[in-house]
């Protein structure tokens, strides 16, 4: 993807919780991924990774603030209702694993404003930097067209309280 004129985020020196991380700081470090994402605000979200941060998004491979800012923007301009939440699955000293779930939906037909709703089903592999931002991030996902009846993350619920079945793990 290629990075157009946007501008670089605003760098913080540090982004704890830092490495190594404990069960209780790489639980703290997800939701606070998950409730930036939420924003869907590319400024938001970019200055939780390194400069150089190194992006697999998919089939999408990307590096660095601009792009990363980029890549959201065309994202949430598309994936309208956009809803997230995120699982701890593992950890090491510098390393995370998390599941995902998040909800979308697309214009079918413009005219009829008839909407599409999507579940995307996914994992992610993160890996931090000392300062305890991300150095890189590995994602995969499966989108499942869902009816508007299926839908969890409906407005004004907390995505956190929803009762995911095992069969959805």
């Amino acid at each position: 993807m290629a990075s157009s004129t946007a501008p670089e985020a605003p760098q913080a020196s540090t982004r704890p919780p830092l490495p190594p991380f404990t069960r209780e700081t790489a639980q703290k470090k997800v939701k606070a991924a998950q409730d930036a994402w939420n924003t869907k605000s590319p400024s938001i979200v970019a200055p939780a990774y390194t400069d150089d941060c190194i992006w697999r998004n998919r089939d999408t491979f990307l590096q660095g603030h601009a792009a990363i800012i980029d890549f959201l923007t065309a994202k949430w301009a598309r994936e309208n209702g956009y809803r997230l939440r995120k699982e701890l699955f593992a950890f090491t000293e510098n390393r995370i694993a998390v599941q995902f779930w998040y909800e979308y939906f697309v214009e079918d037909d413009e005219a009829s404003n008839k909407k599409q709703w999507y579940r995307c089903y996914g994992l992610e592999d993160w890996t931090f930097a000392d300062n305890g931002r991300m150095r890189k991030r590995m994602m995969s996902g499966n989108d499942v067209a869902i009816a508007d009846s299926e839908r969890w993350f409906r407005d004004g619920v907390d995505v956190n309280t929803v009762d995911i079945s095992e069969k959805h793990w």
